[in-house]
């Protein structure tokens, strides 16, 4: 379910970047609640497209691909 606050929608394309520059392509599924709840840094629900398993994933780390 979005919120208003979720800065992507259900279902939108990323690019989750990881050390050294890596990045894996991804969808949204949500936004992680609890994360910021607990003091947390804000987190995002993804699946990856290559594996289709999925991942919590720091909002900073990911952006929307074309």
């Amino acid at each position: 379910m979005a919120h208003a606050e979720d800065p992507f929608t259900e279902g939108q394309r990323l690019w989750v970047h990881g050390p050294e520059g890596s990045a894996r392509p991804a969808v949204y599924v949500g936004g992680g609640d609890n994360a910021t709840f607990f003091g947390g840094p804000p987190l995002a629900y993804v699946v990856y497209v290559d594996t289709r398993e999925g991942a919590e994933i720091e909002l900073d780390r990911i952006t929307p691909r074309d």
